[in-house]
């Protein structure tokens, strides 16, 4: 088959995009990915995609809208008869625009079952919404032993203060207004019902205030969400840091922002970098960590590919969990969880798995094999090919 995807200039969805090209043109698809952020770019210009278009094209894959995002490449998907595979990173409250136009020929895939379930009830016109799991990056380099990894605990990840978020809510809504303050109502409920997704304390919200509304009226708040979906996480993000910098455990965190967390200037909390830094690099440091931390980004029923690509440099995964992590995944046994409602126990758990190398590394083997086996980009792409199939008959 002949596969057009793009690269735009979120780093993580480009690296993304090269896994899912290189492993399509190992199975001897054409592929040609388009360069969004820098159309005249050569090898994947604009002019060479016209070219490539002059042949029949059966897939586009997207990542958060890219290639679909404005009625000229959707037009040109429907012209030419081929289906658009959309793989959402994000919730899906950022995509409504998307999921209310798009090409004829579409599957979205969602990396949460509860986002799947949100596309069916508010968005009933999208035929085609499935589940798909975040992969991880097979890695080819010797294992380090995990008594002899450079680093105790690192944090891949960025962080703002979550504070910082109310600008742009301030932006939608005036402090002193009664939509404000629901927001706000939306965010500590949040806070302090760590289990619920973000439709769910929407819609508790708004239950509390005797406020029923139509879906639209739903879709509208979930649409105007983003900047209470950052408060929360990086509230946890930050304290999840917090608690382990508090008990002396030596943590090192590799991102942006995170000059700005509380505990900056702590002797324990290593700023590896200041700026972000590209996915592959993450790697070698991911590799030399006993522990990589996780905290999942409000996923309640999902996956992320920190996880996978922790355990797949054999590496003790310590996260908050989720109801698919929970069905596929065993505390203790290969992966090591934690409760956002008792981050207290955080530093004993991390404790634990620091001062018991040879039980980490059995855990350690165990996620390997099972992550190996299951959870790469060989696996998205089976996952993608088999749902072509399905949807469309496309093979």
């Amino acid at each position: 088959m002949r596969f057009i995807l793009f690269y735009e200039h979120a780093e993580d969805y480009n690296y993304f995009t090269g896994e899912i090209a290189q492993e399509l043109a190992g199975r001897g698809h054409e592929i040609f990915i388009h360069d969004l952020a820098n159309p005249s770019r050569p090898s994947y210009s604009m002019q060479e995609l016209m070219t490539f278009c002059e042949k029949k094209v059966d897939v586009v894959v997207c990542f958060n809208r890219a290639g679909i995002h404005n009625d000229t490449f959707i037009n040109l998907w429907d012209m030419m008869d081929a289906c658009a595979l959309h793989i959402l990173v994000d919730h899906p409250l950022r995509l409504h625009p998307t999921m209310e136009k798009h090409p004829r020929k579409y599957i979205q895939f969602c990396s949460d079952e509860e986002h799947v379930a949100y596309v069916k009830r508010y968005f009933p016109t999208v035929e085609h919404v499935e589940f798909l799991a975040h992969a991880g990056t097979h890695d080819d380099n010797p294992p380090i032993l995990y008594t002899d990894k450079k680093y105790d605990i690192l944090f891949s990840a960025t962080y703002t203060h979550p504070e910082g978020k109310l600008s742009e809510l301030e932006a939608l809504f005036p402090k002193d207004s009664s939509m404000y303050q629901l927001f706000m109502q939306i965010e500590s409920d949040l806070r302090a019902h760590t289990e619920k997704s973000l439709i769910q304390a929407v819609l508790d919200v708004l239950n509390t205030n005797n406020m029923p509304l139509s879906d639209n009226a739903v879709k509208t708040i979930m649409r105007n969400m983003t900047p209470i979906d950052w408060m929360v996480r990086m509230y946890y993000r930050g304290k999840a840091v917090q608690v382990l910098v508090d008990a002396g455990l030596d943590v090192h965190v590799l991102g942006k922002g995170w000059k700005e967390h509380p505990s900056a200037g702590a002797d324990n909390l290593h700023i590896l970098t200041a700026d972000r830094i590209n996915p592959a690099a993450t790697f070698d440091y991911m590799r030399d960590a006993r522990i990589n931390l996780n905290v999942m980004p409000w996923f309640k029923e999902g996956t992320h590919e920190r996880i996978f690509n922790a355990m797949l440099r054999r590496s003790v995964c310590l996260s908050d969990s989720s109801t698919w992590i929970d069905r596929h995944f065993e505390d203790g046994k290969d992966i090591a969880l934690y409760d956002l409602n008792q981050l207290d126990k955080l530093p004993d758990i991390a404790d634990y798995w620091l001062n018991h190398p040879i039980e980490a590394q059995a855990l350690i083997e165990r996620a390997y094999e099972k992550t190996a086996a299951n959870y790469t980009w060989v696996n998205c792409v089976d996952s993608m090919l088999e749902s072509l199939d399905r949807c469309y008959g496309i093979h």
